[in-house]
């Protein structure tokens, strides 16, 4: 497989389906650009064992798996904008707690987008890091979390990587 070969469902290990279903319903308002479709659909992998998400897309779906699980948590489905681009129509979490622990549907669109735009497309994303550690210092009841902390426990991250 060349580098820019797209992954797909059997590039992955043991990838297990959502269990439990759950329509999310705040979205993200962004359009990603072709170029930036482009990218998406070329996947994401995970290089090593700090990293926590492998990402693929059939037809017009991206699909978000924890890596070490092989559990889908997110799946996204794309559609063309009037104008040039593609913006996320639909989207479901998995809500089975055994497998994932919903923070809520802010926290799931904040998280879908922020998997998108740091890991996949490679982009700083400071506000949507940003907003991951607000809205996880909340849930928590905690003020006083390192971002760096939980950037790293949810994405795989360290801050500004």
């Amino acid at each position: 497989m060349t580098a820019d070969a797209p992954l797909t469902r059997e590039s992955f290990r043991r990838l297990q389906p959502i269990n439990t279903p759950r329509p999310i319903s705040q979205l993200p308002d962004r359009v990603w650009t072709d170029e930036d479709w482009d990218r998406i659909q070329r996947g994401y992998r995970a290089r090593d064992m700090d990293e926590k998400w492998n990402v693929f897309v059939e037809g017009d779906v991206l699909f978000m798996h924890r890596s070490w699980t092989g559990h889908g948590v997110y799946e996204a489905s794309f559609a063309s904008v009037i104008g040039g681009g593609r913006s996320i129509v639909s989207a479901v979490v998995e809500a089975d707690d055994e497998r994932y622990r919903s923070m809520g549907d802010e926290y799931d669109c904040l998280l879908l987008e922020l998997i998108i735009s740091a890991i996949v497309l490679g982009e700083a994303a400071a506000d949507l890091r940003a907003g991951l550690v607000e809205l996880t210092a909340r849930a928590s009841g905690k003020s006083n979390l390192p971002p760096g902390l939980v950037e790293h426990s949810v994405l795989g991250l360290r801050s500004g990587s």
